[in-house]
C-alpha cells in the first residue's frame, strides 16, 4: 500500500515545475487560473523569481501548491496513474492543503486563496524581527519536551515541528529562543537558527488563527472517499467538518509528522509517493523507517520510473 504526500514550505525553488509547464497544456492552465484568482502574476515569481519574492511566506505556500498540484494532475491525467488507490493523503504544514484538494475536499481556485491568504496572515502575526524558530538535531521530543518543561517560567518557546528521528524544530520570541539556546548549548544539543520571518505553529500566531477561520468557514468543502491524515492529531480526519476544524487548529498547533509517517506505516503502508518541489519529506521518511519505500516526483522521469 502506498500514500501520497505533499511538501511544505521550505522546499521552493526559482523554476520549479517549468518542465511541467512548458510541455502540458493543462499545467499551463492551472498557473493562469491562478494568476487570475489572486490577481498576481504567481506564474512569473515562480519561474523567473528573483528568490526574495518567491520565499515570501504569502507566494510560497500558494506557490508550493500549484506545483504541488500541477504534477498530481499531470500523473493523474497524462500518465493515468490512478493515484486515488492511495491508503492515505499527507502533508507537511501547508502541504496538508495540497492533500486535502488532489484527495477532492476542496477545489484548486478556493484552496490556493486559501493558501495566499494563509501565507499573509502567518507571515504579519507578529512583527517582523520579533519571533523565530530554531532547529534541533541529534535529541528526542521527550528531552526537548522537558527541558522547556523546566524553563517555563524563564520563557515560552512551543515545539513547532516534529519532523523525524533527531529533527525537530521550536518556535517563540527571538529573546527566548536565545535563552533557550544557552541551555542547549550547556547540554551539548545542536541548534540552528532558521531563515524564516515568523515563529510558525505556535501561540504567537493566534491572530492567523482568527482570520484563517473566518476564510475556511466561508469555503464549499466536500466530503471524499480519500483518507486524509491530520498534521495536528498525526491520525485520520473522519470528515470534511472535523477537516475544517483541525485545518484551523493547525496554524498554532505542533506538525506531528513522525507520528503521521509512524502511523501511516502502522497501518500497511510500505510505499511513500512525495509529490512536489525538492526531497525534504523524503529524507524525513528516511530517518524515521529506513525499510519504506520512497518516490520523490519533480521531474517526467521521475514519474517513468514510479511503479505502484
Amino acid at each position: 500500500m502506498f500514500s501520497v504526500i505533499f511538501p511544505g514550505q521550505g522546499s521552493q525553488t526559482i523554476g520549479m515545475g517549468k518542465e511541467f509547464f512548458e510541455k502540458y497544456s493543462l499545467v499551463k492552465e492551472l498557473f493562469s487560473i491562478a494568476d487570475e484568482t489572486l490577481g498576481i502574476s504567481l506564474s512569473k515569481i515562480i519561474l523567473e523569481g528573483p528568490k526574495e519574492e518567491l520565499d515570501l511566506t504569502i507566494n510560497t505556500q500558494p506557490a508550493i501548491f500549484l506545483v504541488s498540484y500541477s504534477i498530481f494532475q499531470v500523473m493523474k491525467k497524462e500518465f493515468n496513474i490512478d493515484l486515488n488507490q492511495a491508503k492515505y493523503f499527507a502533508g507537511h504544514s501547508l502541504g496538508e492543503y495540497s492533500a486535502l484538494s488532489s484527495a477532492n475536499y476542496l477545489n484548486f481556485s478556493d484552496t490556493i486563496q486559501l493558501l495566499r491568504i494563509r501565507g499573509e496572515s502567518m507571515q504579519n502575526a507578529v512583527s517582523k524581527g520579533q519571533g523565530g524558530m530554531l532547529a534541533i538535531l541529534g535529541s528526542t521530543v521527550e528531552i526537548i519536551e522537558t527541558i522547556l518543561k523546566e524553563n517555563k517560567n524563564n520563557f515560552i518557546v512551543e515545539i513547532a515541528n516534529d519532523n523525524s528521528e533527531g529533527q525537530i524544530v521550536l518556535s517563540g520570541k527571538n529573546d527566548d529562543l536565545i535563552k533557550l539556546g544557552e541551555i542547549l548549548k550547556s547540554k551539548s544539543i545542536k541548534n540552528i537558527k532558521l531563515p524564516v520571518s515568523a515563529p510558525f505553529h505556535c501561540k504567537l500566531m493566534k491572530k492567523a488563527t482568527d482570520i484563517m477561520k473566518n476564510e475556511i468557514e466561508k469555503k464549499n468543502f466536500q466530503d471524499s472517499k480519500n483518507k486524509l491524515i491530520s498534521n495536528v492529531t498525526a491520525k485520520e480526519i473522519l470528515d470534511k467538518d472535523e477537516l475544517k476544524k483541525l485545518l484551523i487548529d493547525q496554524i498554532e498547533s505542533r506538525v506531528r509528522w513522525r507520528e503521521s509517517v509512524v502511523n501511516m506505516i502502522q497501518h500497511g503502508v510500505s510505499h511513500f509517493i512525495e509529490i512536489g518541489p525538492g526531497k525534504v519529506l523524503s529524507g524525513l521518511i528516511k530517518r524515521i523507517d529506513k525499510n519504506v519505500k520512497i518516490n520523490s516526483i519533480n521531474s517526467e522521469s521521475d514519474i517513468e520510473e514510479l511503479n505502484i
